[in-house]
């Protein structure tokens, strides 16, 4: 209200004119309305919602005060944009070169500027003329060494007959014969090599079009200039650096180089000051650049992306230098040597953590302490150790008979940038996909006041690339134990009758998975992106095949046994996708859709419990609290001691605006719909999935939220409010319109760290 009740063209001086807005109108022509706009030279202030916040908050400042909270709002906030008409002009002028560079010659633009109430709209009329065409495409090498690579790819080039002029597409083609050149050992090839002779009609529209390969020049003994010939260039030796400090080089010049050790392995020279414990294997494995191939743009980036991969380097440089005294001209060959030069991060680090928490109003603190080591057996090993811990004063006493509820845990992972298989090596797979293999033990202890429960778990699994957007997981292995020494009475009388009886038994689960992840997202470019997350898995089948072939005792309910206990059998598989289009540089639009099932059989009759589904929380549907929706449209035991409202099916949507506003604080508008519901048990009652109900039961909410985006963490916070509750009778689900709004009821605020989605 403050910021739309203030002027906007409070702070724009006389005679001038605050930027309001501009449109583009075009008449004929298929032009990207998002990319014309990119030649617009004067943009108006950015707006929320419609709103300008940002000019808000400047013009909120004193106009003559320099100082405190005056300066701080004019820091933050954003100055008029006045209207300019020179910018106006520039602006036309460069979208008549936009139109020519799209092959639409002599098209007309024109600018109508409104000025009213100290205020400029501008209207770009563009009237797009019928484009030139492409009629030919003819292909020109004068350079006979180069002749064969380059004329054997002209199949591949984007040019193509009846398309627009384009001068865009040209480039492309360029930066596409330098990069194909490269990756064929034409080392000294660029795209300035490259030009194109144009013969147009403007009758016709018509355009032929030859693309030129230059040779290039190169000057006599005596001075005088004449073409030669583009040259292959092969690898003579590669130099690998392995622990680079490049203050010492420039501070001591050659005389660093000269303390430094050199062992020659594998068609590598490692370079080091003083023994370095880095396994040469895992350079070689990351390294794409040959002793006596030919030089490749294509090879040089592979080996910058899976040395980074390592996790191990925080500087990498690959340079190359031409040996003068190895060219042969006759043979129109030239050699190279490779230097990499590897800096690395410190190999060891730790962080202390501190928390405070607050469980139903019972407040506590709890602490993590973590350590990890960058290469710890000598062969880039990242190793990560956590030990956490966490106590909180109750009113009650637990079965230990104390008013303090303790849980100490611990975890250990391994990720080794290869795959380690016991059947074969892979090193031609590990070189084409940067394979890590993990391995993850951990154990959590937790004393509360109604049980005393151990968790342990292993999981031995592999990821690797796929291609530029995808990413593959498996985890052939992963053991969960669960065991449950004390209880009291009253916990284990009311989990007897429900789905938390499975997951308080001893018990055992045992997991194979498999993931895929695509995400196109660029970060050196601002465009719409998708991510996707495919996730399968499926539990106690090996066990399950090994116990039916050893005759395995059977419990009394003639479920298998392992060593005295049961294991769980399910099939899981659940699908999230997610679309992010990008506003401007102040606002995205971010949209998720959610579906996943779990089926049990076999040993199981229903799924564990900390494998099921639930709705509500920071990362779900906002206006619930975590497992406090559904399943279905029950209506009991919400806010209940022992929360365990879950489900084998869920289904879920989100839309979320987020804008940028000032300093560290970004805010957020979301929507959030869905639920979750159960395949075979009536526990809940109105828990079951039905077909013909199901879509009846989302529940929607909305809200507002903070994001404090501190660079190395963001910090949310999120206020929910319920539209749409299916836990009230049907017909009086909707909550506006029947009833008022209840601060207990239906607000729910939600803390988190990282985007919700």
């Amino acid at each position: 209200m403050i910021f739309t009740s203030c002027s906007p063209v409070k702070y724009v001086p006389e005679d001038q004119y605050l930027l309001d807005r501009y449109r583009i109108r075009v008449r004929e022509g298929k032009l990207k309305k998002e990319e014309i706009k990119n030649y617009v030279r004067q943009k108006p202030n950015k707006r929320i919602l419609g709103l300008r916040f940002h000019l808000g908050m400047y013009n909120l400042s004193k106009k003559d005060s320099e100082r405190g909270l005056s300066n701080w709002l004019r820091k933050i906030g954003e100055e008029p944009v006045i209207y300019d008409e020179f910018l106006s002009e520039k602006s036309v002028d460069f979208l008549k070169s936009y139109l020519d560079n799209k092959g639409y010659y002599n098209s007309v633009v024109k600018d109508t500027v409104q000025l009213k109430r100290k205020r400029a709209r501008i209207l770009y009329k563009i009237e797009v003329n019928e484009p030139f065409k492409i009629k030919n495409i003819n292909f020109r090498c004068n350079d006979s060494v180069l002749a064969d690579d380059f004329f054997h790819d002209t199949i591949n080039t984007v040019i193509v007959k009846e398309d627009n002029f384009d001068l865009d597409i040209l480039q492309n083609e360029r930066t596409r014969i330098e990069k194909r050149l490269k990756n064929k050992g034409y080392y000294k090839f660029n795209k300035d090599f490259i030009f194109f002779e144009a013969d147009s009609s403007s009758r016709t529209k018509k355009v032929d079009l030859v693309l030129n390969i230059h040779q290039p020049q190169k000057k006599t003994p005596d001075n005088d200039v004449v073409r030669s010939h583009h040259k292959k260039y092969l690898i003579n030796k590669v130099y690998v650096f392995t622990n680079f400090d490049q203050k010492e080089a420039l501070s001591q010049g050659e005389g660093y180089y000269t303390d430094l050790d050199t062992v020659y392995v594998d068609g590598i020279y490692y370079i080091s000051k003083g023994e370095d414990k880095l396994n040469k294997r895992v350079i070689f494995q990351s390294n794409f650049v040959q002793e006596g191939a030919l030089y490749s743009l294509e090879k040089v980036n592979k080996t910058y992306k899976h040395l980074n991969s390592l996790r191990l380097f925080k500087i990498i440089n690959i340079q190359f230098e031409e040996i003068d005294s190895l060219q042969n001209d006759s043979l129109h060959l030239g050699y190279i040597n490779c230097k990499m030069k590897l800096t690395k991060y410190f190999l060891q680090s730790y962080t202390i953590e501190i928390q405070g928490t607050n469980s139903y109003g019972n407040i506590g603190v709890g602490g993590n302490f973590l350590y990890q080591h960058r290469s710890l057996f000598g062969g880039a090993e990242v190793t990560d150790f956590r030990v956490n811990g966490a106590i909180e004063k109750i009113d009650e006493e637990n079965i230990a008979g104390n008013n303090y509820t303790t849980e100490l845990g611990g975890n250990i992972l391994v990720s080794i940038p290869k795959f380690i298989l016991p059947v074969f090596k892979a090193e031609k797979f590990s070189k084409k996909y940067s394979p890590k293999t993990q391995i993850s033990a951990g154990y959590n202890f937790q004393d509360r006041i109604d049980y005393r429960r151990s968790i342990a778990n292993m999981s031995y699994g592999y990821s690797w690339d796929g291609n530029k957007y995808l990413k593959h997981s498996v985890k052939l292995l992963e053991l969960n134990a669960v065991n449950l020494p004390y209880a009291t009475q009253e916990f284990k009388n009311y989990i007897d009758s429900t789905y938390l009886r499975s997951s308080y038994d001893n018990h055992l689960v045992s997991v194979t998975n498999y993931s895929l992840i695509f995400n196109n997202q660029d970060i050196k470019k601002s465009r719409d992106f998708y991510f996707l997350r495919l996730n399968s898995e499926i539990s106690g089948n090996i066990l399950s095949g090994i116990s039916e072939l050893t005759n395995a005792v059977t419990d009394e309910n003639g479920k298998y046994m392992v060593f005295g206990v049961p294991f769980s059998q399910y099939a899981k598989f659940d699908l999230d996708i997610r679309y992010y289009n990008v506003i401007d540089n102040s606002s995205t639009i971010a949209y998720r859709i959610f579906g996943g099932v779990g089926i049990p059989y076999g040993n199981s009759l229903a799924l564990p419990f900390e494998k099921m589904y639930f709705s509500g929380g920071a990362n779900s549907i906002r206006a619930w609290n975590v497992r406090d929706l559904g399943p279905g449209s029950y209506a009991g035991g919400s806010r209940t001691r022992f929360p365990d409202q879950t489900g084998d099916i869920k289904l879920e949507a989100n839309f979320e605006y987020r804008f940028k506003m000032f300093w560290v604080l970004e805010g957020a508008l979301f929507v959030d719909a869905g639920n979750v519901w159960n395949l075979n048990s009536n526990e809940f009652e109105g828990g079951l999935f039905r077909r013909d109900e199901f879509y009846k039961e989302f529940a929607i909410g909305s809200g507002a939220g903070a994001r404090f985006d501190f660079s190395f963490v963001i910090f949310r916070l999120d206020l929910g409010v319920k539209l749409r509750d299916p836990a009230l009778p049907e017909g009086d689900r909707w909550i506006h319109g029947n009833r008022s709004l209840s601060w207990q009821n239906d607000f729910t605020i939600n803390i988190g760290i990282g985007y919700p989605f």
